[in-house]
């Protein structure tokens, strides 16, 4: 079994409350989930209005598609107009 670890850190300049990070939060985990089938969770920063930081994990038969979940999971916060990629780790871990 393959399992990949991301770990993202996330800005969220516009929040003004955490009422407005948790609303992105929520928004962003649901779509990864539903459209990717990954596991998403907040890891830490929890009382911190401007940031978030996101724990995904995707679990696969094969390095590649484990890889290339990620890479696609990454594209698609890219793209999130309401928050920024501040920084990313990408791990694969690999079963006996």
């Amino acid at each position: 079994m393959i399992v990949g670890i991301l770990q993202v850190e996330l800005t969220i300049d516009h929040a003004r409350s955490l009422k407005d990070k948790r609303r992105v939060v929520s928004i962003l985990k649901d779509r990864l989930h539903r459209e990717q089938q990954v596991s998403v969770a907040e890891v830490d920063a929890h009382d911190v209005h401007t940031l978030a930081r996101l724990g995904v994990a995707v679990a696969s038969s094969s390095v590649p598609h484990c890889q290339g979940v990620l890479d696609r999971v990454l594209a698609k916060i890219r793209r999130h107009r309401d928050c920024v990629l501040s920084d990313h780790t990408t791990e694969i871990l690999t079963g006996q």
